[in-house]
């Protein structure tokens, strides 16, 4: 995926656009490919978060990409400062809790039955998933790993860091029934222990709170863009 030093604008893998599309109404934005991706080759666009929940500009922002080739649902995050880690979380390894500490989150809902899934990613690659059947409503008491996810990481000396999390596009079909009538959200949990959040839709006022999926935005799929 390219050095992580060099991310951002001055890497033409890493095209920053700072959240056009969804405030243009578009939706929340996943871009297609139509060949099957890999890490070390995500030559794809990043969306960029620069204010936090209550309006406050974050410095740096933080920047994500949802991309969906034939087979999985890709994931990218990335900050350009050091991350607080969960002292547990293990590069790859399945690790409840994520959210107390520094963290990239999506989620997808199924608005027809108000069901939904969180994921977490931890910049070292660490990950979660839950279920949930009511905002804040886990369908299972006990953590249910979703099988096949894969994630990577890239940490950069000065802390700064990528992290990618793949979802197999059948089982997210299969127990979403994933597809243009989804829709999702992206946050951030960052600067821990201090704690700031960030969300790519606006979901009200008050203290943040993520869980509120009939806020999220429809989905939008778009090619990926040429690189130029």
């Amino acid at each position: 995926m390219g050095c992580l030093s060099n991310w951002g604008l001055a890497n033409p893998h890493f095209r920053l656009d700072r959240g056009r599309a969804w405030r243009a109404g578009w939706g929340m934005t996943i871009f297609e490919s139509k060949r099957v991706l890999a890490w070390g080759g995500l030559d794809v666009p990043l969306l960029g978060l620069d204010h936090d929940w209550f309006g406050q500009r974050v410095e740096p922002g933080a920047a994500f990409s949802l991309v969906k080739d034939p087979r999985r649902l890709w994931f990218v995050a990335a900050h350009r400062r050091a991350a607080a880690l969960h002292p547990r979380s293990r590069p790859g390894e399945f690790q409840a809790e994520l959210w107390r500490y520094d963290v990239a989150e999506f989620f997808l809902a199924h608005p027809a039955s108000g069901r939904y899934f969180e994921f977490n990613l931890a910049p070292n690659g660490a990950w979660w998933n839950c279920e949930f059947t009511a905002p804040r409503v886990r369908a299972r008491e006990e953590d249910e790993p979703m099988p096949e996810v894969a994630t990577f990481a890239d940490l950069a000396p000065d802390g700064s860091w990528l992290a990618a999390m793949a979802v197999p596009l059948d089982l997210l079909k299969a127990r979403l029934d994933f597809g243009p009538q989804t829709t999702a959200n992206v946050t951030f949990i960052l600067e821990s222990p201090a704690q700031r959040f960030l969300t790519a839709a606006k979901l009200g006022d008050g203290e943040p709170d993520y869980h509120q999926p009939g806020l999220f935005p429809r989905v939008a799929f778009v090619p990926v863009p040429e690189l130029g």
